[in-house]
């Protein structure tokens, strides 16, 4: 089986290993809420998925 050459410093196998995830996380717009959600998930704030109710949410009691 081959073998490299020389050694790869310790720096510049951390520079290889830090930046696998640079790209941000794409966000959409609650179709309900109009919040911003990441796509193909219930948005937090409404419980809405796809125009439809997935989680009931609780409404606060006021005194």
């Amino acid at each position: 089986m081959a073998q490299p050459k020389r050694r790869w410093s310790k720096a510049r196998t951390a520079l290889r290993r830090s930046t696998w995830k640079l790209d941000k996380p794409n966000v959409v717009e609650c179709s309900h809420c109009h919040e911003p959600v990441e796509p193909h998930r219930v948005c937090k704030n409404c419980g809405y998925y796809d125009g439809k109710e997935v989680i009931a949410k609780k409404e606060k009691a006021t005194k």
